[in-house]
């Protein structure tokens, strides 16, 4: 069992930053991609960020250059950056981990509960 635990989230003035915590814990062999998506009310769940294990990072294009994604291997844990943000990057912020239970078992994906963004003034 993989638990998924996001903390940081709550309300932020445009203009302004926040970061993202989500830590993994439980019984796994290892997870490769760490990754954070969102869900505005309304929309689609979209991809924010991911990286890997090995440090490899992808973004989605709409950010600007405005989020940063990084990663603690040694605790399982992955940050979300978020700076200039706008009210568009309000959403429900989830965190994703694609985790290999066993040695040489398929990975599976786990979803953490989520953490509310709101940007207002």
């Amino acid at each position: 069992q993989v638990q998924l635990v996001e903390s940081g989230g709550g309300l932020v003035q445009p203009g302004g930053s926040l970061t993202l915590s989500c830590a993994a814990s439980g019984s796994f062999f290892s997870i490769n991609v760490m990754g954070w998506y969102r869900q505005a009310p309304g929309k689609q769940r979209e991809l924010v960020a991911t990286i890997t294990s090995g440090g490899m990072t992808n973004y989605a294009d709409s950010l600007e250059g405005r989020f940063t994604i990084s990663r603690d291997n040694a605790k399982n844990t992955v940050y979300l950056q978020m700076n200039s943000l706008k009210p568009e990057d309000a959403a429900v912020y989830y965190c994703n981990a694609n985790v290999k239970p066993r040695w040489g078992s398929t990975p599976r994906g786990y979803w953490g509960q989520g953490t509310q963004v709101t940007v207002s003034s």
